[in-house]
């Protein structure tokens, strides 16, 4: 397995001089590009796509959707298959700290200046086609792996599926992780409608995965629809825990005694046991060792996903945005409890369900502080404070501009035996990332 260098197909532009210098003139003007930051619909990605000549890749590629799940399960693919020597690449989103998150090849980062540069080579191509902010990163994701020649793209679908810009490319496998509420507004109402829309992202000639033991039947019907071969966790292929060690079977594979991926967050193993079923669908391509898979599962850390900070009391960091996550985040404190007081520091978006979040953590919080987030599809703290006010939530609320400020004050009320989750939002947990100043 090559380490990349900054290679002139990376980076060439064939003289033309870009539109902007730095990542972050791009990311700005792409924010404004775009009459709407979401606008759901294939044709424009498909277009541009086209005049690259990305629609057909040299790469394999694995799909990844679902409401939860789908970071935590592309990061242990990416992982398993480096350890097996294969160039990878991964796209996932929103990003944490920084945007380059987002791409990297063979899990680093690509640098500012290779996405710069697949940055002008998409505006040169899109002509006059406007594109969001989500289907430029997703563009340059197609590009970068082309040029890097790699193996394999490990590409999260950003929101539903069916009509998500990721779904562009033909999926040689599938998967589909847990499946629940989450943008309503786009994807409908209800898990079989929601079910529907993530279902999309499946090919009739290629396999898929759920890793959700109870999808809605939806997903299984649309899969009948297209004639595709669906691989269901709890039916097709299953796992059962050892403790500190878990087993994983399907009709023609078995692992004994797997290392977890996680050792306070159990249901890593529901992921985990998704991507082993996708990768034993692509073994004739991609053999992988059976010490692959355990260095993978080793190795797999993911930050904000029930993190556990030393601090000076207990800190928990959770990217949650949704009911089901929200409700995971609560097993997950319920099964490491301490014997003071849990305060939750929450900052959420405005289109995201606060209500159903602070329902599910209202079982485990003991006060709340509420953060306006730093972005305009936040949502400010007086909101958050009236939708708590509708649960009988009001002497226990304090409110704070910023994360950082929240923290800090906080830090100064807790002792040791008390406990500190951060969670609602990847722009919640990033700031607070950075605040703690911790090494990402």
């Amino acid at each position: 397995m090559r380490v990349y260098p900054e290679i002139m197909s990376l980076t060439s532009n064939s003289g033309k001089s870009l539109r902007f210098n730095t990542l972050k003139e791009w990311l700005q003007w792409q924010e404004e590009l775009h009459f709407t930051s979401i606008e759901l619909g294939l044709d424009r990605c498909m277009e541009v796509a086209g005049n690259m000549g990305l629609l057909q890749p040299s790469y394999k590629v694995i799909s990844v959707a679902g409401t939860n799940g789908k970071g935590s399960s592309v990061n242990m693919l990416s992982t398993i298959l480096r350890h097996a020597g294969f160039n990878t690449g991964s796209y996932t989103s929103p990003h944490l700290i920084r945007y380059n998150e987002r791409i990297c090849l063979n899990g680093r980062e690509v640098n500012d200046d290779i996405l710069c540069n697949s940055f002008n080579r998409i505006d040169q191509a899109r002509g006059e086609v406007s594109l969001t902010y989500f289907e430029f990163g997703t563009l340059a994701a197609f590009d970068i792996f082309q040029r890097a020649g790699i193996d394999i793209a490990i590409l999260e679908v950003g929101l539903g599926g069916r009509l998500d810009a990721v779904n562009c490319l033909d999926a040689d496998v599938a998967l589909i992780t847990a499946i629940d509420l989450d943008h309503e507004n786009w994807l409908g109402p209800d898990r079989e409608t929601i079910g529907r829309e993530k279902a999309g992202i499946m090919r009739s000639s290629s396999p898929a995965v759920c890793s959700d033991n109870s999808p809605p039947g939806s997903v299984q019907e649309f899969a009948d629809e297209l004639g595709t071969r669906l691989y269901v966790s709890g039916k097709d292929f299953s796992y059962v825990t050892n403790g500190s060690t878990w087993d994983w079977q399907c009709d023609f594979r078995q692992y004994a005694d797997l290392p977890c991926p996680s050792l306070y967050n159990p249901l890593q193993m529901r992921n985990a046991a998704g991507v082993i079923m996708v990768l034993e669908l692509l073994a004739d391509q991609f053999p992988i060792p059976p010490k692959a898979i355990r260095s993978g599962l080793r190795e797999f850390n993911l930050s904000g996903r029930f993190q556990i900070v030393p601090d000076k009391a207990q800190l928990v960091l959770d990217v949650a945005h949704n009911q089901q996550a929200a409700k995971l985040l609560v097993d997950n404190l319920r099964s490491m409890p301490v014997k003071g007081n849990t305060h939750v520091l929450i900052g959420m978006l405005k289109d995201k369900n606060h209500n159903a979040v602070f329902a599910a953590l209202k079982e485990v919080a003991d006060f709340w502080h509420l953060v306006t987030l730093d972005s305009p599809r936040g949502a400010d703290y007086e909101l958050l404070g009236h939708e708590l006010g509708v649960l009988g939530i009001v002497d226990t609320i304090t409110s704070y501009d910023t994360v950082a400020n929240a923290l800090a004050a906080i830090r100064e009320q807790v002792g040791p035996e008390d406990r500190i989750v951060i969670t609602g939002s990847f722009l919640t947990v990033g700031a607070a990332i950075e605040a703690l100043g911790l090494q990402y």
